[in-house]
């Protein structure tokens, strides 16, 4: 039976004010148990024997110091999950599947420190140097090739050591097919070195053994107010801005048809919708796209826009417009790297 926390019926500003260490929540007994079971079965499958431990913090992360994955505590409980996704809007893992892909995106981090990977010559020709400092941003390219596609955001692309733990992923991931989708790809070249490399260090004992919990949510004195407040700062900070050109191209200006519906009202009856379909088709979190939408429904209700023709077309075309310039702000400008 799932354990009962006081905490569930509170409200949402009761449990902001709550440190994470008042939680009192564990991966034993939730859903994720049954995650990280399925992710040791994988390994093993692919003959990895590694002793892979996880625990609870604030979110997800693989440090170098021990063989471990850390899982964000709001996975640990219905009402958590509710929280999170009024706070940030996108729940991080918060499905099987998306679960899935994080905790293998993670073994692959455990791999690389466990094994002391990233010092052999082979791996720094294919995927770079992992002493290379961690980028404040970076400007991924969507057309590359050389990189596996795995997390949003073309994740590999940020650093040599998140290119291994993808291409990690990738390769662990069951029937993934990768010979066939990257066959054509310079990336075929890192996933058979993967391939190679764990056939090779099989039966070797990770230089990394001692299970440790860094930053375990049981100890981490700050409020939940606290942590979302530094959490929406970190998702809201490169918002592109400058939308009225082509807001004029969509919705009307003109005086005479002050009846018709106003594009802001427009907008806010269909933010979910569009920020949805945006986020899918281009990987942005949704929490970046309503910060996005804030401002244009600001700007519609500056220029005193109305609008003109169907629903169904001014959602086609507006999804459009903001999937055309989150694309182009993704390709175009450095981006802060999302470390997991």
């Amino acid at each position: 039976m799932p354990r009962r926390f006081a905490w569930a019926s509170f409200s949402d500003a009761q449990l902001l004010e709550l440190r994470l260490k008042d939680l009192g929540v564990g991966i034993k007994g939730t859903w994720l148990e049954d995650c990280v079971a399925s992710l040791h079965r994988e390994l093993r499958k692919k003959g990895i024997r590694i002793k892979l431990h996880t625990w609870i913090s604030d979110e997800w992360f693989s440090p170098d110091t021990t063989p471990g994955i850390a899982i964000p505590f709001y996975l640990t409980h219905p009402r958590l999950v509710r929280l999170e996704r009024r706070k940030i809007i996108d729940v991080e893992g918060g499905s099987e599947a998306e679960c899935m892909r994080i905790l293998r995106h993670e073994a692959g981090h455990v791999m690389q420190h466990a094994y002391q990977l990233h010092k052999r010559r082979r791996w720094q020709q294919l995927f770079g140097a992992s002493s290379t400092p961690y980028p404040k941003h970076y400007r991924p390219n969507s057309r590359s090739h050389r990189f596996v596609r795995h997390l949003r955001l073309w994740y590999a692309q940020s650093h040599p050591d998140e290119d291994f733990a993808e291409t990690f992923a990738v390769w662990l991931t069951p029937r993934s097919n990768w010979r066939k989708r990257y066959t054509s790809w310079p990336a075929i070249k890192k996933l058979e070195y993967v391939e190679e490399l764990m056939a090779e260090i099989a039966d070797q004992k990770p230089v990394l053994k001692k299970q440790i919990e860094v930053d375990p949510a049981s100890r981490q004195t700050r409020t939940l107010a606290q942590h979302y407040k530094k959490k929406q700062d970190f998702y809201l900070g490169d918002s592109p801005r400058g939308y009225d050109r082509d807001l004029l191209k969509i919705f009307s200006s003109d005086p005479e048809r002050k009846r018709s519906q106003a594009a802001s009202t427009f907008l806010e009856k269909n933010r979910a919708q569009i920020r949805r379909r945006v986020s899918k088709s281009t990987g942005e979190y949704q929490l970046t796209l309503d910060d996005v939408l804030d401002d244009i429904i600001k700007r519609c209700r500056a220029l005193k826009l109305r609008t003109v023709g169907s629903q169904r077309q001014l959602i086609r075309d507006f999804t459009v417009l903001l999937t055309a310039r989150t694309v182009h702000s993704l390709y175009n400008r450095t981006r802060r790297s999302f470390a997991l």
